[in-house]
């Protein structure tokens, strides 16, 4: 690993057998990183971070600014949140397999007595997940219809630095499993996001142009996304 230092921002060079050079700010704390080719020499990653630099020190801003939510123990009237609303959580200790269930006001945690907290973590983990499933394949068809792409298949796991991915070569997009903490217009944002890549991989003024044709709100769906809390991690690196 070799570092670059550019005034008080320090970046970690990883030279990889990769096609092209990536950048990224990771939370908590805004902590940078430059993956590029192997073929790449560091005077010319320096010149790729001097043409970003505003970019990372806006990323950073942005990080520090960001609410984070505290740890959860996943005990009862400890508040947790589905899909933007507030609830809380209502634990029920019973010799069976264990489940989650739904009200107005609260969730309801089933779990057997001994239950650990990684353990009802875990139930509540799988319980995001199916109710993601329910609804992502939906939003993703709609879509696909109204920006005319098709992709080949969709996946949800825990990511700590995106909220979706895409995967443009197999054509499969990747939803952060928080996202089911959050509002659906969120999720419905990022679904359009991804599947976006599928006519344009970068971030470039064509891929923005694309956004504001397909989904004219989407800044306000992206900010709103931005101000929610992120959930407590042990970010460890």
């Amino acid at each position: 690993m070799e570092h670059l230092r550019l005034g008080n921002i320090d970046i970690e060079v990883e030279l990889k057998d990769i096609k092209n050079i990536h950048l990224s700010v990771y939370p908590p704390n805004g902590r940078v990183r430059i993956a590029a080719p192997e073929r790449m020499d560091l005077d010319t990653v320096r010149i790729f971070a001097i043409s970003k630099l505003q970019w990372i020190k806006n990323q950073q801003e942005i990080l520090q600014q960001q609410e984070r939510e505290p740890k959860r123990e996943y005990l009862n009237r400890e508040s947790h949140y589905f899909f933007g609303k507030r609830y809380l959580l209502k634990i029920h200790q019973l010799d069976a397999a264990p489940k989650v269930e739904l009200d107005h006001k609260y969730i309801h945690l089933y779990v057997r007595p001994n239950a650990s907290t990684e353990k009802r973590a875990e139930v509540m983990d799988e319980w995001h997940r199916a109710e993601l499933k329910k609804i992502a394949p939906k939003l993703i068809t709609k879509w696909e219809k109204h920006i005319g792409v098709k992709s080949n298949d969709y996946g949800i796991k825990r990511m700590r630095t995106k909220w979706g991915s895409c995967n443009t070569n197999a054509k499969r997009i990747w939803l952060n499993l928080e996202l089911a903490k959050k509002p659906k217009d969120c999720l419905e944002y990022i679904i359009v996001h991804e599947l976006v890549h599928l006519l344009e991989r970068s971030h470039n003024l064509r891929f923005v142009k694309l956004m504001d044709e397909f989904m004219p709100k989407w800044r306000f769906h992206r900010d709103e996304l931005n101000r929610l809390p992120y959930s407590h991690v042990d970010w460890d690196y």
